[in-house]
């Protein structure tokens, strides 16, 4: 069973279809105890990351997370969940602690002639890592679908797995063991997404 980690403020339903549309096993959680028989979890989200994290503080899944990941099974973070993930972010002189899973701020994309923020589109994969299970199956090059105008910046640059370009060079997707993440929205990304979530799926039943 995959664990959806719904607090309230998250790309929900449609991450929640995705899944099932490739053969997972899918259950909405709300609280930690609801993390406890999970094969692999996902952190969806849309939004604000002081509205993440609070939401989730609220519902005592901060520490449930982090002991969710403690425990060495698949974890997948998307947009703010990816975001979530790290120690501190800008956004709106925001005040609330990351998780601190990856070390490193979320800033927001810098101001140019003729971009526009947030950045609302398909855009280009650039891997970095293409030992990560989760691009198996997917060409270097591969669009995926964004909507943001933050993105974490890596204290670690070995974390990440594909950089995008926007204006500047950015980490759209880490791994470190047994976590990923992914700025772009899987679930919104056609063939491409279906293809991430399914090898997913695959890591959750040990395949």
């Amino acid at each position: 069973m995959i664990a959806l980690i719904d607090y309230g403020a998250g790309n929900v339903h449609s991450v929640f279809k995705a899944l099932r549309f490739v053969g997972a096993a899918v259950e909405r959680v709300r609280g930690p105890a609801d993390l406890a028989n999970a094969d692999a979890a996902v952190l969806p989200g849309v939004g604000a990351f002081d509205d993440c994290l609070n939401a989730l503080r609220a519902r005592q899944l901060t520490d449930g997370v982090r002991e969710f990941i403690a425990s060495g099974r698949p974890f997948l973070g998307i947009c703010i969940g990816y975001q979530a993930l790290f120690e501190a972010s800008d956004e709106f002189d925001s005040r609330a602690p990351g998780l601190g899973i990856f070390r490193g701020r979320v800033v927001r994309f810098r101001e140019q002639p003729g971009l526009k923020i947030p950045q609302i589109g398909w855009n280009r994969l650039e891997f970095a890592r293409p030992d990560c299970p989760l691009l198996k199956g997917i060409p270097d090059g591969a669009h995926v679908y964004f909507v943001h105008s933050f993105h974490p910046r890596p204290a670690d640059s070995s974390v990440v797995v594909t950089w995008t370009e926007y204006g500047e060079r950015f980490a759209s997707a880490v791994w470190r063991d047994n976590v990923f993440a992914t700025q772009f929205h899987p679930e919104k990304s056609q063939e491409v997404g279906l293809q991430m979530l399914r090898n997913f799926v695959a890591l959750a039943k040990g395949s």
